[in-house]
């Protein structure tokens, strides 16, 4: 197995885990003004990478209208996700967070067997079904539905099943999704300017340069990500992806101080149980010997 891969994969997961502690940083900074931002930036940074890799020719030659109509609602999707999540993390729910990314490998197998056809196997059932119990047990312990959690999920979720469908690479894509979004954000950005609501500029050098800076720390991991799914299998993706909600639960339990008593991690724990038992039944199916095929005559 590629040892580069996984590394690039290693450091992608541990780099979108340690994302709070950034965010953290610019809480004083409105939800929308910071996805506004990560939008302008990345789209920014994406442009002079295509231009440095003399690649926009081959870029502007993927562009047509089902293509944009397929991103267009992926950018939709991933618009939704970072700013909930950006929100989120600023507002005390870092663990919670956590959770709907814990949720969405399970989730996405759901929306694969609604959307694609894709069959779930009678042991899959198990660990989805109680996925659905821990949300089930944490709503009434937080005597409301997670929906921080679940928006993540289901936001990154469809998002997942939308790229499913695109037919552009991951540095294509992320170029013209946050293409799409760079107008609204800028004009966004812009009218705050000029009511003086606007952090940019404004709020010291060390808010402008994190801001500009969320650009960099939105492309590094996705490029990272491109670049470690081309090297080593699925599988092995599927495995290392809990990184990054494992360091946000932690980060959000010891490093903030979020409340998480006993009743939480009953619920967390059954949402454990089940991507132990996800994880298992998928590395047991994967490893057994293809069924040899019948002999002429049989059957």
């Amino acid at each position: 197995m590629d040892k580069k891969g996984i590394l690039y994969g290693i450091a992608t997961y541990a780099l979108w885990g340690f994302f709070p502690i950034y965010w953290k940083w610019l809480h004083q900074v409105p939800a929308l003004q910071l996805l506004s931002h990560r939008i302008g930036w990345s789209f920014l940074l994406l442009v002079v990478f295509i231009f440095a890799a003399r690649q926009w020719s081959e870029f502007r030659a993927t562009l047509n209208a089902r293509t944009f109509g397929i991103y267009f609602i992926a950018a939709i999707l991933i618009g939704v996700n970072w700013l909930t999540y950006v929100w989120a993390v600023n507002a005390g729910f870092i663990v919670e967070t956590s959770l709907g990314y814990f949720i969405n490998p399970l989730l996405s197998m759901l929306l694969g067997m609604i959307f694609l056809r894709e069959r779930l196997r009678l042991p899959q059932w198990i660990p989805v079904t109680l996925a659905a119990v821990g949300v089930i047990y944490l709503t009434f312990v937080y005597g409301r539905l997670p929906w921080i959690a679940l928006l993540l999920a289901f936001s990154f979720g469809f998002y997942g099943l939308v790229k499913k469908l695109a037919p552009l690479s991951s540095l294509y894509g992320l170029t013209l999704e946050t293409g799409i979004l760079f107008l609204p954000a800028l004009i966004y950005l812009v009218v705050m300017e000029f009511n003086g609501t606007g952090a940019f500029m404004h709020d010291g050098s060390r808010v402008t340069g994190l801001l500009i800076g969320a650009g960099l720390v939105t492309t590094v991991p996705l490029l990272m990500f491109a670049s470690a799914v081309r090297r080593i299998p699925l599988t092995m993706i599927g495995v290392l992806q809990y990184i990054a909600p494992t360091i946000q639960f932690l980060l959000g339990v010891f490093v903030y101080k979020e409340p998480f008593d006993r009743a939480h991690f009953i619920g967390f724990a059954i949402v454990w149980v089940a991507l132990i038992i996800f994880w298992i039944e998928n590395f047991i199916y994967h490893r057994m010997p293809a069924a040899p095929l019948p002999e002429l005559g049989e059957g």
